[in-house]
């Protein structure tokens, strides 16, 4: 064969494979609202970068005809480029090609982008669209995934792992998104579930459709298992690039820092009275974290789940910072066994990653009930204890009004390790409440007018931060048009912290 005929079979088996399942199911997909792997993949990455790895596969199963059905690439597109100029691993179900289905030949292609991305100390994104385990290949394709959880797991808090659901994904499927640091959705297109609408129909008689089953609305909302969701797939892989904008490619670095315009020293007077004189009065905590932040710049993780707890990603002084807050909007911002969770994760995330830790405190306390007690409200708000207790990250708190009880405690108070704790004059420390407080101390020894003067006297001791400061306990009480300036000022104080916990083969944190 001459060299120009070698070069033409090149030419010809990289244009088979960009073709994927062929033209009429490559429009199909489109019909469908969905774009093609590689389109996403092009989409994703900076332009010009990607770098495709394995394009020549192919499977290597031999029962129920398969030998005559190959497909250059065997339904998944895997490589490396760059967001934002930063190196990235990427893999891509492409469903025109046996519906996307995991063979052994794709499930190894996954394994190597893992143990690339790994060695290399750059995150992996994987963009899931798939019919789940190759039926025709039986073990071999469940083998293949058992790889990918491992490999998940020993990449977990070394790389940032993202994945992006795009189509179906059931079944065993679903456990490496789970493991992942964080789930994309798209509204309408995307079902996550472990077993679909058939089987639950014969097995517990409910009828449920894809969408209220696995959907993205029911994700974000009821079960708390995806953190993002988008409108439409181009809007999903422009939030995984604003995400990777704060997070650095692996443990060992710190997360990327932008220039900002901002000032440090900047006041924010709107602040002096935006937390209410009533201490029952609700008001939003996103306005405070609005303000003080670099430019009103605010990623909000899991926004419309356990909404009375905040967290996302945010910069001060162009360093991305994690926050935590809790929403008084939201159920007077009490703590359960959702918000617990949702933040006890993030926390523990952004503690693997050099994120510092700023947290906002507004908290009556945990929420009373059967409901709680019975689902383990011990349990999970230990895992958020927990978490805080863990972060070596630098930990600036600021209490704005309620630190009431064991809430107080737990949210990365003095205590549990936190290097910078301020409070607004507004701010209650207390074990609770004045009215219940006397209501047990004189516990009915006392008529209506003396019970309002103890609960005056109570207040007047201990609902102010004045008894915590002459302990020690909080640093600094601070005018709230000073909370951006303060915060990075204990920000850069403790930006060479160096602590490490005890050495050990890992804790064994309450779950």
């Amino acid at each position: 064969m001459d060299l120009k005929k070698k070069y033409a079979v090149l030419s010809e088996y990289n244009e088979q494979a960009e073709k994927g399942g062929g033209d009429e199911r490559i429009k199909k997909q489109h019909q469908a609202g969905k774009k093609t792997a590689r389109e996403r993949i092009l989409q994703l990455l900076d332009p010009g970068t990607f770098n495709e790895i394995d394009k020549l596969v192919t499977h290597r199963s031999h029962d129920f005809g398969m030998e005559k059905k190959k497909i250059l690439g065997d339904g998944l597109i895997a490589g490396y480029g760059k967001i934002n100029g930063r190196l990235v691993y990427v893999f891509a179900q492409d469903f025109t090609v046996f519906g996307g289905t995991l063979s052994r030949a794709n499930a190894d292609k996954i394994v190597k982008i893992q143990k690339l991305s790994l060695k290399m100390g750059a995150p992996v994104i994987g963009l899931n669209d798939s019919g789940g385990a190759r039926i025709q290949e039986g073990i071999e394709s469940l083998a293949g995934y058992a790889d990918i959880f491992y490999n998940n797991v020993i990449s977990s808090g070394v790389v940032p792992q993202i994945s992006a659901i795009l189509g179906p994904c059931a079944g065993g499927a679903v456990y490496s998104p789970a493991l992942t640091d964080y789930i994309f959705m798209v509204e309408k297109t995307s079902h996550l579930f472990v077993t679909g609408p058939d089987v639950i129909k014969t097995v517990t008689h409910e009828d449920v459709t894809k969408e209220e089953l696995g959907g993205a609305a029911t994700h974000s909302t009821k079960s708390g298992v995806a953190h993002f969701t988008g409108k439409d797939e181009a809007h999903i892989l422009m939030m995984i690039r604003e995400l990777m904008s704060f997070l650095p490619s692996n443990n060992l670095e710190e997360p990327p820092v932008k220039v900002t315009t901002d000032p440090s020293g900047r006041e924010e007077p709107s602040l002096q009275d935006l937390v209410p004189d009533d201490p029952n009065k609700p008001y939003d905590m996103m306005e405070i974290i609005n303000k003080v932040i670099d430019n009103n710049h605010f990623l909000e993780v899991q926004p419309q789940y356990a909404e009375n707890i905040i967290i996302g990603f945010a910069r001060f002084a162009g360093k991305p910072v994690g926050i935590v807050a809790n929403q008084p909007a939201r159920l007077a911002g009490v703590l359960d066994i959702n918000s617990s969770i949702k933040a006890a994760r993030f926390v523990r995330f952004c503690d693997a990653f050099n994120l510092p830790l700023v947290t906002f405190v507004d908290v009556p306390g945990f929420l009373p009930g059967t409901s709680q007690e019975f689902g383990g409200i011990i349990k999970h708000g230990a895992k958020l204890l927990y978490a805080f207790s863990e972060a070596t990250v630098p930990k600036i708190t600021i209490i704005t009004r309620k630190a009431y009880g064991g809430a107080y405690d737990v949210m990365s108070s003095k205590h549990i390790g936190a290097d910078v704790n301020f409070a607004y004059p507004t701010a209650e420390i207390a074990v609770m409440g004045p009215a219940g407080a006397i209501n047990i101390i004189y516990r009915n020894m006392l008529d209506e007018e003396e019970k309002a003067k103890a609960v005056e006297d109570y207040r007047e001791k201990f609902a102010n931060p004045y008894k915590a400061a002459s302990l020690g306990y909080i640093d600094e009480i601070i005018n709230p048009k000073d909370t951006r300036k303060k915060i990075i000022g204990g920000l850069e104080m403790t930006q060479n912290k160096r602590k490490s916990n005890p050495p050990k083969k890992h804790g064994n944190i309450p779950l």
